[in-house]
């Protein structure tokens, strides 16, 4: 089995952006509202990792001034959708107007989440098999699409299960406050 597979999994799989969204998404909204979510990360994490097989890691490498606006860019997102979860219904399917992630904001946000192109960096760098660029781009593009839509699929569902036991608007604050908490650290770590 290729090394890459066991090493995207584990890089998308353990908690970040992502799962932490999704979790919520599924909690607050249920799983299948959350779908169109799933389905754009696991299509802009593929997008992603088709650019580092492509080299725009190594830009990103040589131009270190970009690379911190990027995490600048990518920490201030992440903080503010903290906020916004904190500031969130303490219901299940949230406040009237509130809705998941739909599919293109998914993909979208997947440019300025940092563990994505971490992981992806590093899968580019440690685990190439010498293909040519466009084989390499198709390579972890199919690797991260196809393990992350897994992995999306279990956290919106995992989250959807966990909402049976938020039955008191205590424990939706209690979720709510932990979940705005860890997407505010993973806002943290992007300079770590």
């Amino acid at each position: 089995m290729d090394p890459l597979y066991a090493f995207v999994f584990a890089g998308l799989f353990s908690p970040g952006p992502n799962v932490i969204l999704l979790t919520a998404s599924g909690a607050r909204f249920g799983f299948r509202a959350t779908l169109p979510h799933v389905f754009g990360v696991a299509v802009g994490v593929g997008v992603i990792a088709a650019l580092m097989g492509l080299g725009i890691g190594t830009l990103l490498l040589a131009q270190p001034a970009l690379a911190f606006s990027l995490k600048l860019i990518a920490a201030g997102w992440i903080l503010w959708m903290a906020y916004a979860l904190i500031r969130a219904g303490d219901l299940s399917g949230g406040r009237a107007g509130e809705r998941p992630f739909t599919f293109v904001q998914a993909v979208l946000f997947q440019w300025v989440n940092p563990k994505i192109w971490a992981v992806a960096l590093a899968a580019a760098a440690g685990y190439g098999i010498g293909l040519n660029p466009a084989g390499e781009a198709q390579r972890l593009s199919t690797a991260f699409s196809g393990i992350n839509l897994f992995v999306c699929l279990f956290w919106s569902f995992a989250g959807s299960l966990l909402a049976l036991l938020l039955t008191t608007p205590r424990a939706w604050t209690v979720f709510r406050l932990c979940m705005a908490a860890a997407l505010a650290a993973s806002a943290v770590m992007v300079f770590l």
